[in-house]
């Protein structure tokens, strides 16, 4: 086993600092442009691009993570997490290098396009190698903070892009792209000395490396019961699994219920983006000087504090999600979305300076949110909700609906606000209102369970997965899963004396 750092809380802290680092790049990499779009440098450097120019230079990003998320579909399982994470380290590295050296929009765009095949394998597996690194107790607080990390991004990315506006020439805009690379090759460095995922070693048949990496991140030995538990775990769900390693096995309802939970995962993210959140992260400048009227210098200041809602609200799932729940979190999020987008289509309506800048409470209220709730949840559900045998490939999938419909949504979006203004925020007002009886109806709850407990909500009973645990009188407790619902179990113990 690899690890440069010891054993329990260092090599744990370490972990955390690979996966967070990904993540801030992740966030900064997606607003670092927003704020570049009115650059009056970056215009002459480009010939003042039109805005279907502007969405195709903005969106190519997008298009390159998605086919990362194709890439990752066919190879990850192969490589395994940590190369996979160095692979998507270095296209971004050479991806950030085309940017900022580019003169050329043809240039720019194959930067974008290469940076973005990067960020898509990145986003793709590092929530799952988190995931499988962390504890049920509180899995859902650890991959949360990496979203958490995502709004510190694009916040940073916002101040970095204001304060180098005011400097002359292409400084202003060449070195916050460049910055990129601090992130970039400060992942590549520290994920060179952690271990693999344990599940994806148990997986190809390497159990005894998978214990060693269980009991050097958790510090415990290998008869621990917690190690004991999971490891039986583990294989028992490999063995339930056996067989639907094939492609075609994603999409077929099998006794895991494979299909559904591959459509749960994408429509999560799904939703994320149809919330609208890139039509405010990536041209809320834009929008505040194109409905709201306000001067550039001005707007590009507002739209920093509005990043930074996203960063506060973001805070309480990234200390408490495992207690708030995901499912509730999700159904008032989007309740709560609804209504701000609502609000701001009605203020913008009237056209008048005054309500139009009143509308401008409503996008903090929703970056803070939006920060709270669907920023997080689906992130959370991706990687935990699929089954071992197709977690790599199924959050692939996951994830190529959040770089799908955001390019899609980066495309039309300064489209849409030039050409029918007010009314393309009614589009996202109804998609989240819809939201809520969706997830009430078709999503179960995951908290406080592991990931191999999470396949008892969808197994049938006589095939749920047994967990090992020890006693304190010295017997080993395998606990079968009776009936389930919205993830609560009623469990049946047997005891048998060691």
């Amino acid at each position: 086993m690899r690890s440069c750092y010891g054993r329990g809380a260092p090599l744990r802290a370490a972990i955390y600092a690979a996966c967070l680092s990904a993540f801030l790049f992740f966030g900064y990499d997606q607003g670092v442009f927003s704020g570049l779009l009115e650059n009056e440098n970056w215009l002459d450097q480009f010939n003042h691009p039109k805005d279907t120019t502007t969405g195709i230079t903005v969106s190519s990003y997008c298009l390159g993570a998605l086919f990362g998320c194709i890439l990752n579909f066919f190879i990850g399982d192969i490589l395994g997490r940590r190369r996979m994470i160095w692979l998507a380290m270095g296209l971004i590295i050479v991806g950030a290098t085309l940017q900022t050296s580019a003169f050329t929009l043809v240039h720019l765009i194959i930067g974008r396009v290469i940076t973005g095949l990067g960020t898509g394998i990145d986003s793709s597996t590092v929530p799952m190698y988190q995931s499988e690194l962390s504890k049920k107790e509180n899995r859902g607080r650890i991959v949360s903070w990496e979203i958490w990390f995502i709004g510190l991004g694009i916040s940073l990315a916002y101040w970095i892009d204001y304060g180098f506006s005011h400097m002359a020439g292409s400084v202003a805009w060449r070195t916050p792209i460049a910055i990129q690379l601090v992130f970039a090759i400060s992942v590549t460095i520290i994920v060179w000395g952690l271990p693999e995922s344990p599940r994806w070693l148990a997986q190809r048949g390497r159990e005894r490396e998978a214990v060693e990496v269980l009991c050097a991140v958790h510090d415990l030995q290998p008869d621990d019961p917690y190690i004991v538990g999971e490891i039986e775990a583990i294989r028992a769900a490999i063995e339930i699994e056996h067989g639907s390693q094939k492609i075609s096995s994603l999409f077929k309802s099998d006794i895991l219920q494979t299909r559904r939970r591959v459509i749960l995962a994408w429509f999560g993210l799904f939703m994320n983006q149809w919330s609208g959140i890139n039509l405010v992260v990536y041209y809320m400048p834009t929008v505040l000087v194109t409905n709201v009227g306000m001067p550039a210098a001005r707007a590009q200041l507002v739209a920093g504090f509005v990043q930074l809602m996203f960063i506060v609200g973001n805070t309480l799932p990234a200390l408490a999600l495992d207690r708030m729940g995901r499912k509730k979190t999700m159904i008032v999020g989007s309740g709560l979305l609804s209504g701000c987008m609502l609000c701001i289509s009605v203020l913008l309506s009237f056209g008048k300076q005054k309500t139009s800048e009143a509308s401008i409470a409503f996008f903090f209220l929703y970056m803070l949110v939006f920060g709270g709730s669907v920023n997080v949840v689906p992130w959370v559900w991706g990687p935990e909700i699929l089954p071992l045998e197709a977690r790599t490939r199924g959050t692939a999938i996951s994830v190529s609906a959040h770089w799908m419909w955001n390019f899609c949504i980066v495309m039309i979006t300064p489209v849409l606000i030039n050409r029918i203004g007010w009314k393309t925020y009614l589009i996202f007002m109804i998609l989240l209102a819809l939201f809520v009886p969706f997830v009430y109806f078709c999503y179960p709850e995951t908290s406080g369970l592991s990931l191999e407990e999470i396949d008892n909500i969808f197994l049938p009973a006589d095939k749920q997965v047994k967990k090992l645990s020890f006693s304190a009188q010295g017997g080993v407790s395998r606990t079968f899963s009776g009936s389930v619902e919205d993830g609560k179990q009623d469990n049946v113990r047997m005891v048998e004396k060691v």
